[in-house]
């Protein structure tokens, strides 16, 4: 039997400290709540870890998050050796933030790549200190100087991020808003959450179900590391923190 979690990510990216009651603890000891803070690895992004707080100032250190049976249904991880909490009982969620908002610069980096490069997508990997894209690109000329002056304007102009949900009938109508080549946004539960950069989603606009920072000045310096040919039409970009050497 699964359950419906309350994702409370997909509205507020930044909150990194919520109650949740224990619902459920599966058959390998993960632990499923009402409502959630912390995100499930999906779409390249790494679940998060942390820990929960019980009402005796006791700790369950998180592992991971994952998704169960549905995307609604999130699965806590917790280290080897937690103790189990009880159904009913209440915790509070603790990210571990430093990590999470790293990723959250990083996968608002890996959105401003594709607007940089806005070719057919066919994977993408979001890291704490490295992420990667990869695109459906032929030998264009493309150098990562290049690229990463692209990206640093878009950082530098501090654009507004922001989310916006849509029916599946209105994505249907607008397919030019999914960039993936290979993996298309769920559908089934009648809405869309888009991602939009700048005022009235003017930079960019498309389905994704990570967290990001609320503007691209956030992200911080960033460069493109490598651009690596994987096949004769698809190239890797691998991101990284900092000024480009």
């Amino acid at each position: 039997m699964s359950h419906t979690t309350e994702i409370l990510f997909r509205e507020d990216a930044y909150l990194s400290t919520a109650e949740g009651t224990v619902v459920a603890v599966n058959e390998r000891g993960g632990i499923i709540l009402d409502r959630t803070s912390f995100y499930a690895t999906s779409g390249g992004q790494p679940g998060d870890t942390g820990f929960f707080e019980r009402a005796d100032g006791s700790r369950i250190a998180i592992a991971g998050t994952i998704t169960g049976e549905t995307k609604d249904e999130i699965i806590h991880v917790p280290a080897p050796d937690q103790p189990t909490p009880a159904v009913g009982e209440t915790l509070v969620l603790h990210i571990d933030w430093d990590r999470r908002y790293r990723l959250m610069r990083m996968h608002t980096a890996c959105h401003l790549l594709s607007v940089v490069c806005p070719y057919p997508i066919t994977g993408a990997s979001v890291g704490e200190e490295e992420s990667r894209v990869d695109f459906d690109l032929p030998d264009a000329g493309i150098t990562r100087e290049g690229v990463t002056q692209a990206m640093m304007d878009l950082v530098d102009g501090n654009h507004p991020i922001f989310n916006r949900w849509i029916t599946a009938d209105e994505l249907a109508a607008n397919p030019g808003l999914v960039k993936s080549k290979n993996v298309r946004p769920p559908s089934g539960a009648g809405r869309i959450r888009l991602v939009c950069i700048g005022a009235e989603a003017s930079i960019d606009s498309q389905p994704c179900g990570g967290t990001h920072v609320s503007e691209t000045q956030e992200v911080g310096a960033i460069h493109i590391a490598k651009i690596e040919k994987k096949g004769r039409e698809n190239r890797r970009f691998r991101i990284r923190f900092g000024p480009l050497p």
